[in-house]
């Protein structure tokens, strides 16, 4: 079955910098687009960024860019969220999120918290 698994999330303080990792299974990983989404708390979730299958292509919500990289390794099947000049407001649950056969699917999130 379609397993996500997120992992890296902390506290960290403002200015800092964390990355994130997904671990995928179950699914052609290297043949799908792969995202990651956050939440914050009483926020609708968002999403943050995006790759193509090959990695050739990204793209982020105007709130990241310039900050947040994501990345993938296809031979080992991850994905990575790569976030500097965290702020305040970047504090959320973070998903990793596919869509197989037209159904999304979801990690349970790791929570980064970015305060002083």
């Amino acid at each position: 079955q379609v397993q996500l698994v997120e992992s890296g999330g902390g506290l960290v303080q403002p200015g800092g910098s964390l990355l994130l990792s997904c671990t995928a299974s179950g699914f052609p990983f290297d043949l799908l687009l792969m995202r990651w989404y956050r939440q914050a708390t009483g926020k609708e979730r968002e999403l943050v960024a995006n790759i193509t299958p090959a990695g050739s292509t990204t793209t982020y919500t105007d709130l990241v860019k310039g900050r947040f990289t994501i990345s993938r390794d296809n031979a080992k099947n991850m994905v990575y969220l790569q976030m500097n000049s965290l702020k305040p407001e970047d504090t959320a649950v973070y998903f990793c999120s596919t869509q197989v056969y037209g159904l999304d699917y979801w990690g349970e999130g790791t929570l980064v918290t970015v305060s002083s």
